[in-house]
């Protein structure tokens, strides 16, 4: 059984912060802990907490952190103090769907080889106002829909990441795999998590919507939501259907760049985080693999431009892997 479950989330959210502990107080399974890592925001903001503190001093853990850490290295923080089985990640300014914790734990059980669950959700607007709009969560269903393979691996490996952190949850067996979480340009701690459960088949993705997110001016993160219509739903299926047929040259070029660019990335976090070492080396000599078959078929169907690509790559290094 599941009994014990964590919460973390951080930084300014006074505006909404009473709307999102309420529902996860208000869970049809309740939550053991609530780990909060205040960020240095404002006293409105732990003067709520506290409140709750007092009021739930079984379940509430508060920690002001001394310096500002920035949102990758306080969810770093508030992961590692989170105590029990199951953690759950929240932001501050989001509300759960009742059943959110008890569907999550329903897959963990129904599924004991994965790590990590992320789920789909509702957009809403500063309001509370459900919002007519398409989301990146919804592409999974785009892609199948579409006849294609929706393949955890290619997609967060070679394409952009899906998943967002305010829907996971994971089992704290996860830890020493994702800390520490990387300080790098445009990788925020859900990218990260996503990327190294999905190199070890441990993720898995729940077509629910769990949560309410919100869109608003003043979030740090967004890109999650699209316009609602044919074109945009046929440009996200396009974009994320990556085991589509590869048929022309410009497909070959476009998916041996993909390739390139991702063995590059990986070779880094192999030489920089040597506690994943066993994730990225074995996606490495996949990622190799891989290049040497697509650019022999490239080859062999368009030997003429090939050959002329092959120039053109040794000055732009666009195509190239770097062993």
């Amino acid at each position: 059984m599941y009994e014990n479950f964590s919460n973390s989330f951080t930084y300014i959210g006074d505006r909404f912060l009473q709307k999102q502990q309420n529902s996860i107080l208000s869970q049809t399974i309740p939550v053991d802990e609530i780990v909060v890592c205040d960020d240095q925001s404002n006293e409105d903001t732990v003067k709520i907490l506290s409140t709750y503190r007092e009021q739930h001093p079984e379940t509430f853990r508060i920690f002001v952190n001394s310096n500002k850490l920035g949102s990758v290295k306080n969810f770093e923080k508030c992961i590692s103090l989170c105590q029990n089985e199951i953690i759950f990640l929240s932001d501050q300014d989001d509300v759960w769907v009742p059943n959110k914790v008890e569907r999550i734990i329903q897959t963990f059980q129904g599924h004991p080889s994965i790590s990590v669950v992320c789920t789909n959700g509702f957009g809403i607007d500063e309001e509370s106002n459900l919002l007519d709009l398409l989301s990146r969560w919804d592409m999974p269903e785009f892609v199948r829909a579409n006849g294609y393979r929706f393949d955890y691996y290619n997609i967060l490996n070679l394409l952009d990441n899906f998943c967002t952190g305010a829907t996971m949850a994971f089992r704290r067996t996860l830890l020493p795999d994702i800390l520490p979480i990387p300080l790098i340009k445009d990788l925020h701690h859900d990218g990260w998590m996503a990327k190294v459960s999905a190199l070890d088949n441990q993720l898995y993705f729940l077509n629910e919507k769990l949560i309410f997110y919100r869109k608003h001016a003043s979030q740090q993160v967004g890109n999650i939501f699209f316009e609602n219509s044919v074109e945009s739903k046929n440009e996200i299926t396009n974009y994320f259907s990556i085991e589509k047929e590869i048929k022309s040259f410009k497909d070959y070029k476009k998916f041996l760049k993909r390739i390139a660019k991702a063995h590059s990335e990986n070779k880094f976090f192999l030489e920089n985080y040597p506690d994943q070492q066993k994730y990225f080396r074995k996606n490495l000599l996949e990622l190799e693999k891989r290049f040497e078959n697509y650019q022999a078929t490239m080859r062999s169907r368009f030997p003429v431009q090939s050959f002329f690509l092959y120039f053109g790559d040794i000055f732009s290094n666009k195509r190239k892997i770097k062993t």
